[in-house]
Formats: structure tokens, C-alpha cells, sequence
């Protein structure tokens, strides 16, 4: 994963800014990861950062929602149900189609898969979150040789 090395995977669970960071990184490393055709491992690792945008951003708002609909940050489905219904999240973002994607790509390379349509969506969703545009030169330097 992008953030091996360059931040405690255990801040990413227990602290906002860790799970920040731990997605800002996973955006740069899919980006990185797509663009060297690497597709099925770019889809899954937009997949891990988006866990961790919606952790971040629930959290971020906690005085907006409700203790019950924080209950449970590990269930995406619940969280983007909690943020659906807030309005944070619109239907441009389809988590379904997104997660069957996702499942193809835990199983099967796709070299030729056109991700664009993907890709723009996924980012649409972290700027409504607020999780970008960010300074990828702010970020802990990428090793490059890494998967």
C-alpha cells in the first residue's frame, strides 16, 4: 500500500489527520499506479482511500451527525448512507458499480479498462469531502520502485 513506510498505518485508524494523509497518499499512488497500467491495483487502492476520506470526514463533522450514525466507520455502505442522506454525497457516485468494479479488479488484471469515467468520478467525491485538490509535493516523497 502507497503509505507503507510513510505514516503509521495506526494513526490512520485512531486519528482524522492519519486518515487524511493515508488517503491523500492512496490518491497519489492509484493516480501513479493508473498511469502506469496497473489498472486493477490503481482501482483497488482508490477503493482504500475512500474508506479512509469518509472515516476522515465523519470525524472531521462529528457535530453534524449523530453518535448512531458514527457507530460504525468501518462499514462504507453505512457510511455513505449516513452522507447520502446528509447530501454531502449526491448520486454522481455510485458505491455499488464502484465496488463491483472494484471486485473485478481484486480478481483480474485489466490492462485495457478505461478508467477515466472512474477516476473523475471518484475525484468529484473527494473534493465534495473536501480530501482535495491537495499538494502532492506536501505529501512524504513516493519510492517509485515501490509496487
Amino acid at each position: 500500500m502507497p503509505h507503507f513506510g510513510l505514516m503509521s498505518t495506526e494513526e490512520s485508524f485512531k486519528k482524522p489527520e492519519g486518515a487524511l494523509l493515508r488517503t491523500r497518499l492512496h490518491i497519489r499512488g492509484a493516480k501513479r499506479r493508473l498511469r502506469q497500467g496497473k489498472v486493477s491495483a490503481g482501482i483497488v487502492t482508490l477503493y482504500d482511500a475512500l474508506i479512509f476520506a469518509l472515516r476522515w470526514y465523519l470525524h472531521e463533522h462529528l457535530h453534524i451527525f449523530s453518535r448512531q450514525a458514527l457507530s460504525d466507520l468501518h462499514d462504507e455502505r453505512a457510511m455513505i448512507r449516513v452522507l447520502s442522506e446528509a447530501g454531502v454525497i449526491d448520486d454522481t457516485f455510485d458505491l455499488e458499480v464502484f465496488e463491483m468494479l472494484v471486485e473485478k479488479a481484486s480478481h483480474e488484471e485489466m490492462p485495457g479498462f478505461d478508467y477515466s469515467d472512474v477516476l473523475s468520478r471518484f475525484e468529484s467525491l473527494m473534493t465534495r469531502l473536501g480530501v482535495m485538490p491537495f499538494d502532492e509535493n506536501q505529501l512524504p516523497p513516493e519510492d517509485e520502485a515501490t509496487f
